[in-house]
């Protein structure tokens, strides 16, 4: 039996072959795109056909495609003729002409046709008025990638001048084009190297090929000219090569051209007057990552050094946050790059107080400490650098291994000091200080970058001592009204993160006290803000209180301040807001409050407004009246997570409780509402089976009387009208509602038939439900044109019968269902013949014009 990759290329070999259907209809295609007085295509419609070419060349590299098909290099040739082709025709024939150049065979084929040359050699299109078109350099270039599948393409372009057109094209004023061009070179040069790599080599011995060898003497030349563009040009392209496979597969031609240009790129370090040192910052560390350089030793990592010393506080910040999260990299560097990654936030410390009333970062600096005073002191600069720094440090805290410990209560300090420079609650007296002050007043860009940095950090366990003047800072902005609302939803998530590292710390009388303090101050602003005219306030407002509850529900000081608080009866409010954003915020909200106040094994008595029966009653008025499909989402995705936690009561409840959301969502006009009802369903189900089977973990309910699970079960099915809900989402117009009925469907079919002995369909058409499960198998292979499907026994199906479901459980074919389900929507327009028909039908050669949608 063929494994499933087997089966995979056989299907694929079936879907992109050349059949006898395709192959009638190619020359006319083929005419007609060669025939100027035919209107262009649009760019979709070629580009699916070069599609289908890549394809067949894929599973075809033989030559008979080229042979069997002569009109194939016929449109070439004619395309070659035309004196002005347009530019879309001539970008599909270039690239035509490399994917079928892509296998030996043809490549040799078309050599001997002389229209390789043509296109990709001195005499080709480069002359033409069309080469002035971006997208025509482009399909050059695309079309010699394609054909570099086999060693002989290599000398047909070294001998051709195709070498100096890309090498030219490195510098087109396209970056679409440039990028390209450098990425085939990178591409040639280390396919090039591929049937080198069993040669004995060493940096001293060793021969470039002779396709390598252009591109390295290009380099090297690029290098030492005196433009300024060709030298950003070709350090682009060491960092392309260096950060290709070329760096970590092929280590000993790596040694050797760095060797070659590692005294150049060392000058370039040194010299100011060059202008290509923030490209270098990658260069080196696309290098760094190479096997070859991975020791302790070595004048490369003496280059690096010197690359942190000379390269600008902005260069140098990308290359430093590199070299740490290497996992082999000499310690010095390691230290040597967080030295310069931390200077400017040692810097803001300094500047806050001088004399220094604490602890700065760092004991001495790399580079110059004056070039971060100075960038820090330009109100262009300061923000900007400030900011990189920040996205480094936070990527750096998210590593869960890091090779080198953060002075995170240092880093802390700097943090809040550079949040309170930016709302003006701190007055430095230093010049230094007073100009940084300045320069981030009210500057939302430091502010949010500098929050998730300090969310963070929450996760480190060396900042207690400075909880409470953190928390300080943070009521400080949440009670600011200078705080936007971005900054504000940023300032939630960073005390959400501070509040769990608080409930982690140690018990103690004087900590306790502390908690809840500053719980009470967290509440006094959440009910502030929840009050907020600003509808983006008030959402960041109950997602803060979500994730508090979420994280905090547990704790005794947590739920002390919310209940005695205003947050439940302000929550509640809120879920008539005009704002559609702010009512799912809401509900999710309360969703989750309801967990603390009225599912919990001893709610506490919070008044008669606030209940469980008058909250389940609200969110079903809003499951089914809200005009907006978010809140209408968030109350079914809370249903379910009621349903998931055991809070809906006993299997009756559930019961009634499922089938009363599922007989309103399934007329939801939202299909992420119908998948949420499927989502509560399956839910159900599974809790249902493990209940009735009893589970040693689930609680057996005093509804299982009967002495055979499997008919209670689907008595309690039955009951909910599930199956009418199933069956029918099969049909859904949104192919991910009926994909995941399916899914229910046939997992509950492997629980009541679990050795796949499906019913004899003989026995089913004879049975009293024979004919109404006959018609429901007609219908759901209509699947979504299956018009008015009845879920009330209309037809003769009893979707409340038990015995009729477990019939159509075990005669539907719910497998191909599945299958047909799971289908690409296109899968028959897009086929190749419908493709090629379609061409036909668009340049006016057949007579039924009826094109197929896609």
């Amino acid at each position: 039996m063929c494994d499933p990759q087997s089966r995979f290329v056989a299907r694929a070999r079936r879907r992109f072959a050349m059949t006898r259907e395709c192959a009638a209809l190619l020359p006319g295609v083929c005419a007609a795109l060669a025939d100027p007085r035919q209107p262009g295509l649009d760019d979709t419609c070629l580009e699916k056909l070069l599609d289908w070419f890549r394809s067949l060349t894929w599973f075809d590299p033989t030559v008979e495609l080229v042979q069997d098909n002569p009109c194939l290099p016929e449109l070439i040739t004619s395309v070659l003729a035309l004196p002005d082709p347009s530019p879309g025709i001539l970008s599909f024939t270039l690239q035509l002409a490399g994917i079928l150049a892509s296998s030996e065979s043809r490549f040799q084929h078309l050599q001997e046709e002389k229209l390789l040359g043509r296109l990709f050699g001195q005499e080709g299109p480069r002359g033409g008025a069309a080469w002035e078109e971006a997208s025509v350099r482009s399909a050059w270039l695309k079309g010699v990638h394609s054909m570099l599948h086999h060693q002989p393409a290599l000398p047909f372009l070294c001998s051709t001048g195709a070498m100096d057109v890309i090498f030219t094209l490195q510098g087109d004023p396209s970056l679409f084009v440039a990028s390209a061009a450098s990425q085939l070179l990178v591409h040639m040069l280390t396919f090039s190297l591929e049937s080198e790599t069993s040669k004995a080599l060493s940096a001293k011995d060793c021969d470039w090929p002779v396709c390598a060898q252009m591109i390295v003497k290009h380099i090297q030349e690029s290098l030492q000219s005196s433009s300024a563009s060709h030298i950003e040009q070709s350090l682009k392209l060491l960092s392309s090569l260096f950060g290709s496979c070329f760096g970590s597969c092929y280590a000993a031609w790596t040694e050797v051209l760095w060797l070659d240009i590692a005294k150049q790129i060392e000058s370039f370090l040194l010299e100011e007057t060059v202008q290509a040192q923030p490209v270098l910052a990658n260069l080196l560390l696309n290098v760094a990552r190479s096997p070859v350089f991975c020791g302790t030793e070595g004048s490369f990592w003496a280059l690096v050094t010197s690359a942190l010393e000379h390269l600008t506080p902005v260069q140098a910040g990308p290359l430093a946050v590199g070299l740490l999260k290497l996992c082999k990299c000499p310690q010095d560097v390691r230290i040597q790059a967080l030295t310069v990654l931390l200077q400017p936030m040692d810097c803001i410390l300094r500047a806050a107080s001088q004399p220094l009333e604490c602890a700065g970062l760092l004991d001495e600096s790399v580079s110059d400490p004056v070039a971060v005073e100075s960038l820090l002191s330009s109100k262009t600069s300061c923000a900007g650098l400030l900011c990189q720094t920040l996205a480094h440090l936070e990527k750096l805290l998210s590593l869960k291994h890091l090779k080198v410990d953060l002075p995170c209560v240092s880093l802390l300090r700097s943090l809040m000091t550079i949040l309170q420079f930016c709302n003006g609650f701190l007055s430095p007296t230093s010049p230094l200080g007073s100009t940084i002050s300045r320069n981030l007043i009210n500057c939302f860009r430091v502010q949010k970058s500098a929050l998730d940095v300090l969310a963070a950090l929450s996760e480190k366990k060396d900042c207690d001592t400075l909880i409470g003047s953190l928390f300080d800072v943070l009521l400080a902005y949440l009670q600011s009204p200078n705080s936007s609302p971005t900054v504000l939803k940023k300032t939630f998530q960073a005390t959400s993160k501070w509040l769990v590292h608080l409930q982690e710390l140690s018990s103690s009388n004087s900590q306790q006290q502390q908690t809840e303090k500053i719980l009470e101050g967290v509440f006094l602003v959440l009910q502030k803000r929840l009050c907020s005219p600003c509808w983006e306030v008030r959402d960041s407002s109950l997602e803060f209180l979500t994730a508090m509850v979420k994280c905090l529900r547990d704790q005794k000081e947590f739920r002390q301040c919310l209940l005695s608080s205003e947050v439940l009866r302000l929550t509640e409010n809120l879920l008539e807001d005009p704002e559609s954003y702010v009512r799912a915020s809401a509900v999710i909200a309360v969703g989750h409050l309801t967990l603390i106040t009225c599912f919990a094994p001893e709610s506490p008595a919070t008044g008669s407004q606030y209940n469980k029966e008058s909250i389940v009653a609200k969110l079903q008025e809003i499951l089914s009246t809200d005009s907006e499909g978010f809140p209408r989402r968030a109350v079914i995705s809370i249903f379910t997570k009621w349903l998931r936690e055991g809070c809906t009561g006993r299997l009756e409840d559930t019961e009634q409780f499922v089938s009363r959301a599922i007989q309103t969502v399934e007329h939801d006009l939202d299909w992420e509402v119908r998948l949420g009802g499927l989502e509560l369903v399956e839910v159900f189900c599974s809790q249902t089976i493990c209940q009735l089977a009893q589970c040693p973990y689930a609680p057996v309910s005093s509804a299982v009387t009967s002495s055979t699970p499997q008919k209670e079960l689907l008595q309690v099915f039955c009951r909910a009208k599930l199956f009418g809900f199933l069956f029918g989402s099969l049909c859904d117009c949104d192919k991910p509602v009926g994909q995941r009925a399916c899914d229910v469907l046939v997992g509950l079919r492997g629980h009541f038939y679990p050795m796949s002995t499906l019913e004899n369909p003989q026995e089913v058409e004879d049975s009293p439900a024979g004919r109404g499960i006959a018609w429901l198998q007609r219908t759901l292979r209509q699947g979504s044109l299956a018009q008015n499907f009845p879920t009330d026994g209309g037809d003769g199906v009893d979707f409340q019968d038990p015995e009729s479901m477990m019939l159509a459980l075990g005669a539907i074919d719910l497998l191909e269902l599945h299958d047909e389900l799971n289908k690409s929507s296109d899968h028959v327009e897009e086929s190749p013949q419908s493709l090629l028909q379609d061409i036909l039908a668009t340049v006016g050669t057949i007579e039924d014009n009826e094109v197929d949608c896609y």
